[in-house]
């Protein structure tokens, strides 16, 4: 690995941040490809000890690695820009057909294949590549940028995803559907829109570990006193669950603060701050936001997850503006979800 700054636009109100940001040490190509295998033979194991086998399972196994092995590959060093400098605008059509074609092995190999069911995916992965499309010679922060975040989260929050990947016994849906739209999303903003400054990677810079420990420690500092106040969270450490704590971490980094952190933080907060001109503006806009995302978690209207979300999300919009990165504010968006499912119960 090399030390190399973070892209971001060195244009604008954007120029004194980049100049400030830490040098950052990102994972090579063979570097997360290691990772993803590691990731994915563990999972496998997880799964074989459960009991799960046969061509179903080999199709869904095949399907997952796809999928997360586009997500982490293009958190690699480099990977993106060769994507895009081999095939150009077309890397994001080749990706959005590989996505939907992933679907379809899945379909057929857990024998759950239906035309309405294909046909929906079809339009998820084309529908924000044609959006995309419309905006390519747009500055970021068009209207169909926010349509197509809108229509993502809205997939994500309220698809029938159990109905979509209803093998084996729709366990998976969620993940499924969280990878699925995240593969889209890379489609159209990275590869197809090539939204600068979403610092879409894996590393460490200097500096990182007190930006890290100090948003996870201040909001904790604030959300258990205020939460407990609100009658919202009470402490109830299982300690029974213990040796489940590193996978169900692994689990939430990946498949919950990774995604939410590339959509509300690496998108969202980027282009809603590039559209207002100001750096602020977008980062307290995406926390309001995140929070408001949140407001139908465990009953509408839940005006306290609301509030407690939106709190969190300005301490990772904080963290993701001093390290531009996302890996580094998914790091501390895990550790305060695992840390609530650990040691507090939602009232």
């Amino acid at each position: 690995m090399r030390y190399n700054l973070p892209s971001f636009s060195e244009c604008g109100f954007f120029t004194e941040r980049v100049n400030s940001l830490p040098a950052t040490r990102q994972l090579g190509f063979f570097s997360t490809l290691g990772l993803w295998a590691a990731l994915c033979f563990i999972g496998g194991l997880y799964a074989s000890w459960q009991g799960y086998g046969g061509r179903a399972f080999a199709a869904t196994l095949t399907v997952f690695a796809f999928y997360f092995g586009v997500m982490l590959l293009f958190a690699a060093r480099g990977v993106p820009e060769f994507l895009s400098t081999r095939f150009g605008t077309g890397a994001g059509y080749l990706l959005g057909a590989s996505t939907l074609l992933a679907y379809l092995i899945y379909a057929v190999g857990t024998s759950t294949f239906a035309f309405s069911r294909a046909g929906a995916v079809a339009a998820i992965v084309f529908i924000p590549l044609a959006l995309a499309a419309t905006a390519e010679r747009q500055p970021p922060g068009a209207w169909q940028d926010y349509v197509t975040l809108a229509g993502i989260w809205v997939t994500v929050k309220f698809s029938p995803s159990h109905w979509l990947w209803p093998y084996p016994d729709a366990r998976l849906a969620y993940v499924f559907t969280v990878l699925l739209c995240l593969n889209v999303a890379l489609a159209a903003f990275v590869l197809i829109r090539k939204i600068p400054g979403i610092g879409y990677n894996i590393g460490w810079g200097r500096r990182w570990s007190f930006f890290i420990l100090a948003s996870f420690l201040v909001f904790g500092a604030i959300a258990i006193p205020l939460g407990t106040g609100l009658h919202f969270i009470h402490f109830a450490p299982q300690w029974h669950a213990g040796l489940s704590l590193p996978l169900l971490s692994i689990a939430i980094l990946f498949f919950t603060a990774w995604p939410e952190e590339f959509l509300f933080r690496g998108l969202l907060q980027n282009m809603l701050a590039r559209s207002c001109k100001s750096d602020v503006a977008g980062w307290w806009t995406a926390s309001v936001l995140f929070g408001f995302s949140h407001i139908t978690n465990l009953g509408f209207p839940n005006w306290r997850y609301v509030l407690l979300a939106s709190i969190a999300g300005f301490f990772y919009g904080w963290t993701w503006r001093r390290t531009n990165s996302i890996f580094a504010s998914a790091l501390v968006h895990a550790g305060v979800d695992a840390t609530w499912h650990f040691l507090f119960r939602t009232v």
